[in-house]
């Protein structure tokens, strides 16, 4: 793991806190998308399919900081939609390192060249940039030719002007363990501070259905990935061990969706980034009203396949606390690629998927149309 000791100090006092006081759900990650428009159409995205009306809805400066001074996370992840096309980004991260918090900036980085000073190097930010793969593989995920390489001279630009840079990469079933090992070879004589990996999830409402991994395909492939890079010891990823462990098979975790939360225009997300199933007003009422017992792996279809760090990486992180020694292991020697594999949870129990999209949609345009009618009123 190469987070900085004096934030992995900061994020580790904070869950010892969570757990002295008796604390059971806790944010550790507010994922906040302060706007859903973008500059690509991704095949494997649910994000950008909405009307006009709602991509042109943007979170406020005063929203944004409303969402991490009521959760209270430490941390803060940026991605939409494309942030960098908000016009209060640069205000919203300074708003951010003015609190202390620990930001990451998702983006494509297709305006990254433009926008960059805007932004100032702080040990407490960190620019993301999307990258799913080689040129051939990134380009083809985002069904944008030339994508790959306006991404590389924006991480080369970035370091040069001072900024902690990684990349966020997504992996569907197509994946090559070869050519992705060679990418993070690649990433890595770059002089990038970290790699965020993650299988895709099944986006309902995503064009592409046909790429995205089961969890079986998923632990067998992080496996061979791993295996061709010393047990991922060769690479420097932002992650926990124990989740890059549970990738590849070693764990058996239920996903803790309410530890990386989701603010966006429609609300406080439930029950996590990756399922819009209702919106609540407020951080306490996602807390407190949300049935989360009916969610996660074996308890619900959409979640069957799932995961993706946003759900499982705050278990990780959980597991980590209360059982240091486990983290051993895997840190000396890296992340087991052989023998059997953990338990897997089993899912003949879960209950069938519901689909609600449309729904919340029409509520949202409901309530923009009245609030514009209101105003031409008034």
């Amino acid at each position: 793991m190469t987070i900085p000791f004096r934030q992995a100090a900061r994020v580790g006092a904070y869950v010892v806190k969570q757990h002295i006081t008796g604390r059971k759900r806790y944010p550790l990650v507010l994922m906040l998308e302060p706007l859903f428009r973008c500059n690509l159409a991704c095949a494997g995205c649910g994000k950008i399919d909405y009307p006009d009306e709602i991509l042109n809805q943007r979170l406020s400066y005063e929203q944004c900081m409303e969402a991490i001074d009521e959760c209270g996370a430490p941390a803060v992840s940026i991605a939409g939609g494309e942030p960098l096309l908000h016009r209060e980004m640069p205000q919203i991260v300074k708003g951010f390192v003015e609190r202390n918090k620990l930001v990451i900036l998702c983006t494509n980085a297709l305006l990254l060249a433009k926008k960059i000073d805007d932004y100032t190097p702080n040990p407490n930010f960190t620019w993301s940039i999307h990258l799913d793969g080689d040129q051939a593989m990134h380009d083809k995920s985002v069904c944008h030719a030339g994508t790959y390489d306006v991404a590389v001279a924006a991480i080369k630009l970035a370091k040069a002007k001072g900024f902690r840079t990684q990349i966020n990469c997504t992996l569907f079933n197509d994946a090559e363990p070869a050519r992705v090992a060679a990418f993070f070879d690649e990433m890595m004589a770059m002089g990038l501070d970290g790699i965020t990996v993650s299988p895709g999830y099944a986006y309902e409402r995503a064009p592409d259905q046909q790429h995205f991994l089961d969890r079986e395909r998923t632990r067998r492939l992080f496996r061979d990935i791993l295996s061709r890079g010393n047990g991922g010891k060769k690479w420097k990823f932002t992650q926990s061990e124990l989740f890059l462990d549970f990738l590849a098979g070693n764990q058996t975790y239920e996903c803790s969706p309410w530890s990386m939360p989701l603010r966006c225009v429609f609300g406080w997300q439930k029950p996590c980034y990756l399922l819009g199933e209702g919106y609540a007003k407020t951080f306490k009422e996602l807390m407190e009203d949300t049935e989360w017992e009916k969610y996660g792996v074996g308890n619900y279809e959409k979640c069957a396949n799932c995961m993706v760090h946003c759900g499982f990486e705050g278990t990780a992180v959980a597991d980590s606390v209360k059982r240091p020694w486990k983290m051993l292991p895997v840190a000396m020697r890296g992340v087991k690629t052989d023998g059997p594999m953990a338990p897997d949870i089993p899912l003949h129990n879960q209950r069938p998927a519901e689909f609600g999209f449309s729904r919340h949609v029409q509520q949202k345009l409901t309530e923009i149309r009245t609030s514009k009618a209101a105003a031409q009123k008034g």
